[in-house]
């Protein structure tokens, strides 16, 4: 559904600013400061969920703060009888795979994995590694954090907001 009438307009814009700068905030005090009724910002936040433009109102968790302090990029080869799916499934029961993507170039899949310490960073990639349907694994480890996984640029942009 993501990607349908995808267009962003300034109040979509400023919605979205809002609950990322107050993800508590309650849907009567958004209508109060983007001076606009109740019924149209609940609305908006039906539509913007319906279409998956926002995935959830959970607590964006940061790995490091709660001790898995190497972070890592992943690319996995795989078996192509084994197929995405059943590797994802694999990927998908290791709690330090945070995300996976199918992707173009020399690998399968990209996945980013975080770990306690190098040492077991070896530990996840011997576990991501176990299931025969991955042939080969390739990892980067990431020194620093320059530019944090963001949106609001991109809501800016596709708003005008």
């Amino acid at each position: 559904m993501a990607g349908q009438d995808a267009h962003l307009d300034a109040l979509d814009g400023r919605l979205l600013a809002l609950l990322a700068e107050e993800p508590r905030i309650g849907v009567l005090e958004l209508s109060r400061r983007l001076a606009v009724a109740r019924g149209t910002v609940q609305a908006r936040l039906d539509k913007l969920t319906a279409r998956g433009t926002i995935r959830g109102f959970g607590p964006d968790v940061v790995p490091a703060a709660i001790g898995f302090t190497v972070t890592s990029f992943v690319t996995l080869e795989i078996s192509q009888r084994y197929g995405h799916t059943a590797v994802t499934a694999h990927l998908a029961e290791i709690p330090e795979v945070l995300e996976a993507h199918t992707i173009t170039g020399t690998g399968d899949l990209m996945c980013r994995i975080v770990a306690r310490s190098n040492a077991d960073l070896q530990r996840v990639i011997d576990q991501v590694l176990a299931y025969e349907g991955i042939l080969r694994a390739s990892t980067i480890i990431a020194l620093a954090e320059q530019i944090p996984y963001r949106t609001m640029p991109l809501v800016r942009a596709a708003s005008g907001a």
